[in-house]
């Protein structure tokens, strides 16, 4: 069974920040790439950014660049994405997923209000 648990999110007033975390079990982390996705109501969910096995390759779509930062510690077996500037639009559902396993964490709540 392969396992992703997500933390972190919450509740942040427009231009403030916050980290997400995610940890695998069941499968050897350091191996696959992670992604991480967001769905805000009413929409589909959509990529926000990628981080290689290795750490070393990164991807962000255009709406977070600048903003977010995609990382890796392969010793902990655990993904990070930390936002910084949050937007009223920012607000969503967001979920870290290793794509070649199909397997997604539960997903945790990052809603920006003022």
């Amino acid at each position: 069974q392969f396992y992703l648990v997500q933390s972190g999110g919450g509740l942040v007033q427009p231009g403030g920040s916050l980290r997400l975390s995610c940890s695998a079990s069941g499968f050897v982390f350091g191996r696959y790439l992670v992604s991480w996705y967001r769905q805000a109501l009413g929409n589909e969910r959509e990529l926000v950014a990628s981080i290689s096995s290795s750490g070393e390759t990164v991807h962000y779509e255009d709406f977070v660049k600048g903003r977010f930062t995609v990382s890796r510690d392969n010793d902990k077996n655990t993904a990070y994405l930390q936002m910084n500037s949050l937007q009223f639009d920012d607000t969503a559902v967001y979920f870290c997923t290793v794509p070649t396993l199909a397997t997604w964490g539960q997903g945790t709540q990052v809603t920006v209000s003022s």
